[in-house]
């Protein structure tokens, strides 16, 4: 099997990653992300997910490079990134309280012994229930998601602050779309299930 290595140093990535059950090393990846308002958010993120992959190339040039990012945009098509502290988590969860919002997860795969990339995006619409101040900073109190684009963990105590989830690939909303990334693992040779 070909080496697998994971562009990221996200570990809830790493820990979905895992699921698929192979060998694979991780890297973070050096290419530095930038949020650019003006560019539409499934391009943003095919964009910032290949310069990911692309970036560990010469570290590792006989294997297939994973990278993957994912921005959160808001009811009103603002990009929102992680809060990176209490207060701005507060101030997002208020925000998106009661609405629906889009995440949109980029993956590439690119292989740095042909230099060919295999790079797409997959979207997860969320829609909070209605939340009190209280229920908000009760829940950032016990989870501190502020490492996580739009303030939740859905894959802990989020979940009780959803009120409906609609998309096809529940893991792309955490970080990395397994779905399609086991297509294109295949089309690069490594079959999970064989």
């Amino acid at each position: 099997m070909k080496m697998v290595v994971l562009a990221s140093t996200s570990p809830y990535r790493m820990q979905l990653l895992r699921q698929l059950g192979f060998p694979f090393h991780v890297a973070a990846p050096q290419f530095e992300e930038h949020i650019d308002q003006a560019i539409a958010p499934e391009l943003l993120v095919k964009h910032l997910a290949g310069h990911k992959a692309r970036s560990l190339a010469e570290s590792y040039p006989d294997a297939l490079i994973i990278g993957a990012d994912q921005v959160f945009v808001n009811s009103q098509g603002h990009i929102l990134g992680k809060p990176g502290n209490f207060e701005t988590a507060v101030r997002q969860l208020r925000s998106m309280a009661g609405k629906t919002h889009t995440f949109f997860t980029g993956l590439s795969v690119y292989d740095s012994i042909s230099g060919e990339a295999l790079t797409d995006f997959v979207t997860y619409r969320v829609t909070l229930r209605p939340l009190s101040e209280e229920q908000i900073r009760n829940y950032l109190r016990r989870e501190n998601p502020v490492d996580c684009a739009g303030s939740f963990k859905i894959e802990g105590l989020g979940i009780a602050l959803m009120s409906r989830l609609e998309g096809e690939d529940y893991t792309s909303l955490i970080g990395l779309p397994l779905i399609k990334l086991t297509d294109f693992l295949a089309y690069f040779g490594v079959h999970v299930l064989q």
